[in-house]
């Protein structure tokens, strides 16, 4: 089963695109196919440079426990509680593996597709941002690599590679490196489009869907014992960090227009100043 989910998968990202692509106007078909190009070329780009980090494993194995310690010190380990919480439940289990999973890129790239066709000035900002953050955390992977807790805590267990393979397609293992906890990015990403959710979206439903995805991701996140929740504060700092730099020094838009328009151009009346009038 789980060897068709990859070409099921492919299948249904390449028709979304596809029919994106017929619905636009001739004129923006290249720049949406350039910028998909890019945006693959980037995320490729990120999987293979953070999969061929060098693996230090006893390294990265005590910097994870120097971490869980400082977690002890400030009173906020409960990673261990959490998963005990929940391990005797397999339909939580398997819930939480499902957000960790399916709840990852399938929503970033959604929520980058609606953004690029309907807030295309808006989605420059988060893409800025997500690549920002994205080579921050290629530098800290290669620089201080950290194991995740299901990997230095023999108390903590893999719930996703125990209960399902699915993970394997979404990121397959060649391009993993195992000791690339710290940020976590997988927080830090899901954050960003729950901000732009927020900030962007019209309808409730999907403003009430951003407030709601990044807590549960990070829920998920610690239940799966893929992360220590200071890996997950770090990917959020990471990443708003990254977001403050692009709305602080980003190019900005002559005319700030209203969210309202939906990013049409607005064109303004001249002034009398304009129109060189006393």
């Amino acid at each position: 089963m789980t060897a068709l989910i990859v070409p099921l998968l492919l299948a249904t990202v390449l028709v979304i695109l596809a029919v994106a692509a017929l619905r636009m106007r001739g004129s923006r078909r290249p720049a949406f196919l350039r910028e998909v190009t890019f945006v693959l070329s980037a995320y490729f780009l990120y999987f293979v440079i953070r999969g061929v980090t060098e693996a230090r494993e006893s390294e990265a194995i005590a910097r994870a426990l120097a971490l869980e310690r400082l977690e002890q010190r400030l009173h906020l380990f409960y990673e261990v509680r959490l998963q005990a919480a929940v391990l005797d439940h397999s339909w939580l289990i398997e819930l939480v593996n499902a957000v960790y999973i399916w709840g990852h890129w399938p929503v970033v790239g959604a929520v980058g597709l609606w953004l690029y066709l309907t807030r295309r000035r808006a989605y420059r900002r988060y893409r800025n941002a997500m690549l920002i953050s994205g080579a921050v955390g290629i530098v800290i992977f290669m620089l201080f690599p950290t194991a995740p807790p299901r990997l230095a805590n023999p108390e903590l267990i893999d719930t996703v590679v125990e209960r399902t393979d699915a993970y394997r397609v979404m990121q397959p293992p060649q391009l993993t490196n195992q000791f690339a906890a710290v940020p976590s990015l997988h927080l830090g990403w899901n954050l960003l489009m729950g901000i732009a959710l927020v900030r962007e979206a019209k309808r409730q439903w999907m403003q009430m869907f951003g407030w709601l995805m990044p807590p549960v991701m990070f829920a998920a996140t610690i239940i799966t014992a893929n992360h220590y929740l200071l890996d997950a504060v770090a990917g959020a700092v990471v990443v708003l960090v990254a977001l403050g730099i692009v709305e602080r020094w980003g190019p900005r838009s002559r005319i700030r227009l209203p969210a309202r328009l939906g990013g049409r151009p607005v064109r303004r009346a001249p002034t009398k100043a304009s129109l060189g009038e006393d």
